[in-house]
This record gives C-alpha cells, structure tokens and sequence, in this order.
C-alpha cells in the first residue's frame, strides 16, 4: 500500500509540473492576490484575489474609484508592502518570499516609480541632471557613466535643454519629465506611475503620456500607470478596471483603418474571467436589470445567459 500511495503521489506531482504555469512570459505576474489590513480589531480587505498580467515592455492604465484598491496593488508591486496571500511576480521577483536585504535591492535596481506630487519625486537643490545621476550614485555607478546615462535619459524626455535647471524654475510637466528620467535611470524592468498627470492640465498630460510611450517603445520598461481618471485611460492601448478588490473589466483599444483610409480608435470593452471563475457584472447593466443577490444561467452553444431571479412564464399556460 505504502508503495501505490507513493507512486501516486509522485504521478501528481509530475502532472502538475507539467501544467503550464499561471502567466509563464508575463514580466507582472498577480494570481489570486490578497491583502488584508488589521485597524484596531477590524480587518479591512483591500485585495480579495485580483488576478492580473502584464506583458513585458507593455504600456497598461489600471483605473479605479477611491478604495477599489488599486493604490494597494501599487504598494505591492512596488515592493512598498507585502500581500496576505497568493502569488505576486515581477521580473521574476517573488514578492512574498523576499528578505529585506532583497527587498530593498528590488526597488533599487528593478522598480522605478513616479510620484503624482511633484516635489516628492525630486530634490529642489539639485539639478535636473544631479536628480537622475542621484539614483546611480546610490547605485555605484561611475561617474562618467552617470552623467551620460543622465543627459541620454534627459534627451529622450526631452529636456535636453534644461539640464542645468532646478525644479523651481520648471514646469510641473517638465519636472515630471525629469521625474520620470529619474525613475529610469538604474534601468529598471517595471516602471510604476501613480497618477503622474493629476496636477497638470490636458495637453501636458498628453505630452507626459508620450514620453511613457517612448520609455516604454525605446527601452522595453513595462509600464503600469494607476489613476482615478478614466479620460487618462484613454492614452494606453489596455485599461484594467478593479473593483472591490479585484480585476472587474479590461478595455482593448486599437486602430482600424475605414473604407475610405481613415484612422479610428475602436474600444471594445471585456469583462475580467478569474482564475476561480468569477466574474464582475458591471454595474449599469446589473442596476439596468435589478439583478440582485443572485441570478439564473443557461448555458447556450456559443454564450451564456444571465437573467434576473424570477418565477419562469409558460408561453403556453401563461402562467
């Protein structure tokens, strides 16, 4: 008996090794991710088991309202704040399993991350070129390599002109610019962008959009920008809505060309499937419906219908 149970154990464990892993190639890698919050004796859960993938070099906008827990899922990824529970990956960082000494070398070396308050992100005594080598010096970088890293990383902001220049006598979107330079400068895998347009105006918001583009198109840094803006969304070609804690719906934008060879951003919408198969209604279609508390499924050849919970009518008895 002792060796069937063994021989079958051991055939388990082959199978599942042979599974393909949950996001094998994503550079971001969150399956059913959980954060829980103890306040006093009340526990507030901020992430109940998001699922989320990022490919590497991908620009993404993550959007959602005040508590849906998309600040939490920044800290994560950040290396800010440990999970409760499940698995969270970048760059082939396990994010639960790290030792401090590891921790702080993944946001060092492979997190970059830009502010939305402008003086967080920068030094005012420093030079826009002193606040990218700063970064590097921290690093040990040499320092002929670090100020050509530094006006590289400027010009592609394109503040090659203003190298020389404190914060004070920028721009807030040039010193965003320069912010985002800054975050680039250890080369790291993952750029993170916590509302980086929430005080500019629109058409510098457009500009700071265009220099994540090209971060993200020239030097192959994946790109995740959180805002609570869904008008910024609309800058990337893939926005992640959470809810509640969790991936609630994706929105694909991309561009068709028409009958008479215009160009046009077509956006389709797409509800979020999690690994344990759940699934966010959303919320103008579930108030449009009164659907409540639970709904009836039938299963068709090529969709599935949900309707409301109530009594079935007969066509024929009309009852």
């Amino acid at each position: 008996m002792t060796d069937t149970l063994d021989f079958r154990s051991m055939a388990e464990r082959a199978a599942r090794a042979e599974r393909p892993q949950f996001g094998g190639g994503s550079q971001i890698i969150c399956d059913n991710l959980v954060k829980i919050y103890k306040i006093a004796d009340l526990e507030v859960v901020a992430l109940q088991g998001l699922d989320l993938l990022v490919a590497p070099g991908e620009l993404i906008a993550i959007v959602g309202a005040s508590g849906s827990g998309k600040s939490t899922l920044l800290n994560i990824l950040g290396g800010l704040d440990v999970p409760s529970a499940g698995r969270a990956i970048v760059a082939g960082y396990d994010l639960l399993n790290m030792d401090q000494q590891e921790r702080t070398r993944y946001r060092r070396q492979v997190i970059g991350f830009v502010w939305q308050q402008t003086a967080r992100n920068l030094l005012p005594y420093l030079n826009a070129r002193e606040n990218v080598e700063l970064p590097m010096i921290l690093d040990g970088m040499p320092s002929g390599l670090r100020r050509e890293r530094a006006l590289e990383l400027l010009t592609l902001v394109g503040l090659a002109d203003r190298t020389d220049h404190r914060p004070d006598r920028l721009s807030g979107g040039e010193q965003q610019r320069v912010a985002i330079a800054v975050a680039l400068a250890n080369a790291p895998a993952v750029l993170l962008a916590d509302e980086p347009t929430g005080e500019l105006d629109t058409a510098t918001s457009t500009q700071i959009f265009e220099v994540l583009r090209s971060a993200s198109s020239q030097l192959g840094v994946t790109v995740v920008v959180v805002t609570h803006d869904p008008l910024v969304s609309t800058q990337v070609n893939r926005t992640i809505a959470i809810r509640d804690g969790r991936t609630s719906s994706e929105t694909l934008r991309r561009i068709a060309v028409g009958d008479e060879g215009e160009h046009e951003v077509i956006a389709e919408e797409y509800a979020v499937l999690d690994r344990a198969g759940r699934l966010q209604l959303p919320r103008d279609y579930v108030d449009a419906l009164e659907l409540e508390r639970r709904v009836r499924l039938e299963l068709e050849a090529d969709h599935i219908g949900v309707w409301p919970d109530q009594p079935r009518t007969d066509p024929e008895s009309g009852s």
